[in-house]
């Protein structure tokens, strides 16, 4: 079965010539209770230009009813259930949903490469949950990839994630950043998040903005200039 039968998704390729093959692709992974339609905007709001055209997926979360929610079946990569610290092995955190949407992405990245998008031009972006989604997938795939942007996140499995990140991207460049008032992810659970990246060695560009949980203007100006740098040397 295809990615595209498993999971809706939308695409489209930035540039006016579309006889020219994208440089690189973004695959942009939304929050709980929303969609990648809803990140569509995103392709007007960066300028890539610089880097050359470059193709955009937005995959749709599965629909699934959350231990937060009133019942009805929502969009979501995995259950928001109330996070306890991770003691030992132990943790609260919806594993296995998160085990199976990390499989989701990694077949979008193996989709790429199957239709000639090198794993090295590959970028994740996330909010939310799939920024979650973003630091779960991307530090775990075995091929090395472009980069990683984390909008409002946290790392999940933390412990685990010692043992299981992949040797391939050790060294893949990471964006954080985050809200200083934000109530849904708290700006200690992200910057935990990015101290600990930081001890395992990842190279993180951190940013915090006055907002909550959501994306400003000036995030998005930060991270079009960390992307046409990330992207430029292809085009």
């Amino acid at each position: 079965m295809s990615v595209r039968q498993k999971i809706q998704l939308r695409e489209t390729v930035t540039g006016d010539d579309p006889s020219v093959a994208p440089t690189a692709t973004l695959i942009v992974l939304h929050g709980l209770g929303s969609d990648g339609q809803d990140f569509a905007p995103l392709v007007k709001e960066l300028d890539l230009s610089s880097a050359g055209p470059v193709r955009f997926v937005f995959p749709n979360a599965p629909l699934r009813t959350v231990s937060i929610g009133d019942g009805e079946p929502v969009r979501a990569w995995y259950d928001p259930r109330p996070v306890a610290a991770e003691s030992g092995a132990v943790s609260t955190q919806d594993e296995e949903g998160l085990r199976a949407s990390c499989e989701v992405v990694q077949a979008l990245i193996d989709r790429e490469a199957a239709r000639g998008m090198p794993p090295g031009h590959v970028v994740l972006l996330g909010f939310s949950q799939g920024a979650v989604l973003t630091l779960m997938a991307g530090l775990r795939a075995p091929q090395r990839l472009a980069g990683l942007v984390v909008l409002s996140g946290y790392l999940p499995l933390s412990i685990a994630t010692e043992a299981e990140a992949s040797a391939a991207n050790r060294d893949v460049p990471i964006f954080m950043a985050h809200g200083r008032q934000d109530p849904v992810v708290s700006p200690q659970r992200a910057e935990s998040s990015r101290d600990k990246l930081l001890r395992m060695g990842y190279d993180i560009a951190w940013h915090d903005y006055p907002m909550g949980h959501e994306i400003s203007p000036k995030e998005l100006h930060d991270l079009n200039g960390w992307l046409s740098a990330l992207l430029a040397p292809w085009h």
